[in-house]
């Protein structure tokens, strides 16, 4: 077969899969060939094992997904209408991508999904705070965002507020463009009003200066029944979501005068349904 006529057929195999996640609903779609992994876009980068041909060997591209989570649930957080919006996001994620890693396979290309987490729970967190994937950092090479001092991926669309993801697949898909431009805007509410003090200052991926608070934090919130905390995403001024929903002005988070009515519903959903 020659070569053009073989990215002709993953042009239309790429489409498929499109039109898949079109049905599906799904808003945000981003490829990336598997070797981008061996070209860090930045230092430090993560080591060889974690590299999609080290849990797949037959991967020649991944495929991210995302879907968004709702801005004005995600602002009664930490709550239990975040954590069930939270819990809802991620079966959806491995429902889609298993749907779609079957729709390769049925198609004669080996492909696997990968959980949108990849840990047993927070224990494991404080064990060791990291997956087997990083399926934000798949979705970054996938050119579905920048990320941000909050050590997030931001979308233009959606900010940092989406949950990712993906597919590892052997077909040889094209990939999409990297987000070249830098969508932070180095605000510092997510440092300023980060409740573990995990974050610094400095850009990803110097910035997460203590991971161990954060999982700590995390934890005490799962005692209670209202993790995860998404104080960092809800915070962040950028996405097109926040002028849908009218939330243009992220001070509002720190400043109740500026928006009294909004806090006395979170917090009236914050008091119910936590330990």
């Amino acid at each position: 077969m020659s070569s053009n006529k073989a990215d002709l057929m993953n042009e239309d195999l790429l489409e498929a899969v499109r039109q898949r996640c079109w049905r599906m609903e799904i808003p945000l779609v981003g490829v990336a060939d598997v070797r981008r992994w061996e070209s860090p876009p930045f230092l430090p980068w993560m080591p060889e094992e974690f590299y999609p041909h080290s849990i797949f060997p037959e991967a020649r591209s991944v495929i991210v997904i995302g879907l968004p989570i709702s801005l004005p649930v995600l602002e009664t957080s930490p709550s239990i209408y975040y954590r069930e919006l939270y819990a809802t996001v991620n079966v959806l994620l491995d429902q889609y991508t298993y749907r779609l890693s079957n729709f390769l396979c049925e198609r004669g290309h080996p492909s696997i999904f990968v959980p949108r987490d990849g840990y047993s729970g927070i224990q494991a967190l404080l064990k060791n705070p990291m997956a087997f994937f990083s399926v934000r950092h798949a979705a970054f090479l996938a050119g579905l965002g920048s990320f941000g001092v909050n050590n997030m991926l931001l979308t233009p669309r959606y900010g940092p507020r989406v949950r990712f993801g993906a597919v590892l697949t052997a077909a040889a898909l094209p990939s999409d463009p990297l987000q070249m431009e830098t969508l932070c805007n180095r605000c510092m509410r997510c440092v300023k009003m980060c409740p573990a003090g995990a974050l610094g200052e400095k850009d990803y991926p110097q910035g997460l200066t203590d991971r161990m608070s954060c999982a700590r934090h995390s934890a005490e919130l799962n005692r209670r029944g209202i993790s995860p905390c998404g104080i960092c995403i809800k915070v962040c001024p950028v996405g097109e979501d926040r002028e849908l929903f009218g939330r243009q002005d992220a001070s509002i988070y720190s400043k109740k005068e500026r928006f009294s009515e909004g806090h006395k519903a979170w917090e009236h959903v914050q008091s119910y349904g936590g330990l």
